[in-house]
């Protein structure tokens, strides 16, 4: 099983670029290389000023978990804060924590969801995987921001294991759904395990998927994920692909069972 099950809270069809300087999910959120979800970012030594950042093997902790909020990244209840290391506007400077203090400029942070970068607020820095490299302990650092850099690609999230009750600000369903299954199923967290285990996105009733996506709910192939379950003889075939990127499902059937009119040509489902 994944470590980050996939939410989609689909809670607006559009956000205006002036609020996107965090991103879409709120409360502690992890902070993954798109290298590897199983690699997150950490705080080295704990609690405490000066302690680097690095990369580290998931967990979850209170040293992996970060707080977007009035343009800061912040740790540990909002005390300390993702700080460039003396303020050096440098390729190669590499970041720590240090205690928070409000409009200190070696703690301004912008989130862009649409390229998932995290850019140094107005200083033309972002922050960037160090060589590529997800060895445990290497020290993350700033670099120029280069569009489609991926050192510079970061997943924000929640550990699999620890689901918020919602994810979004709006959202009209749920994303901790516990577990067996219910045809009433408000959630809106998807599993993609395996060829026979995996769920979609489909209207809660019958209705136009451009009409209905920021209310669409999980129907999944098991009934033991809190969702909606998929009729037998939706699917006349399924085509699994699994690569170290990304898991693409694509297959034939009639998804009129899953509330999807017949002749709907769908959507992107997305929440931007």
């Amino acid at each position: 099983m994944s470590r980050i099950a996939l939410l989609v809270a689909l809670a607006a069809s559009f956000i205006p670029q002036s609020l996107a300087q965090t991103p879409t999910y709120k409360g502690a959120l992890t902070l993954s290389p798109i290298a590897s979800n199983s690699k997150c970012l950490s705080s080295q030594n704990g609690n405490a000023n000066g302690s680097p950042i690095v990369v580290a093997d998931c967990t979850g902790g209170a040293d992996q978990l970060f707080t977007f909020q009035n343009g800061q990244v912040t740790m540990y209840g909002g005390t300390m804060c993702l700080d460039v290391t003396d303020g050096v506007n440098a390729d190669g400077t590499k970041l720590q924590i240090w205690q928070c203090w409000s409009g200190s400029a070696n703690q301004g942070w912008y989130y862009n969801f649409w390229d998932n970068s995290l850019s140094w607020t107005n200083r033309g820095k972002c922050l960037d995987l160090t060589d590529w490299s997800l060895a445990n302990g290497n020290r993350v650092q700033i670099w120029s921001c280069s569009p489609g850099n991926p050192n510079q690609f970061w997943n924000v999230g929640y550990m699999a294991s620890n689901l918020p009750a919602t994810s979004q600000n709006g959202q009209t369903g749920t994303n901790n759904c516990g577990t067996g299954s219910s045809a009433s199923s408000l959630c809106q967290t998807l599993w993609l395990n395996s060829y026979d285990d995996f769920c979609l996105f489909g209207p809660p009733r019958t209705a136009s998927i451009g009409d209905i996506e920021r209310e669409a709910v999980a129907y999944c192939t098991k009934g033991t994920h809190g969702t909606r379950v998929i009729p037998p003889g939706t699917f006349r075939g399924v085509h699994w692909v699994k690569t170290p990127d990304y898991v693409q499902i694509t297959g034939q059937g009639d998804f009129t069972k899953i509330h999807v009119p017949n002749g709907d040509e769908g959507g992107e489902l997305d929440n931007h």
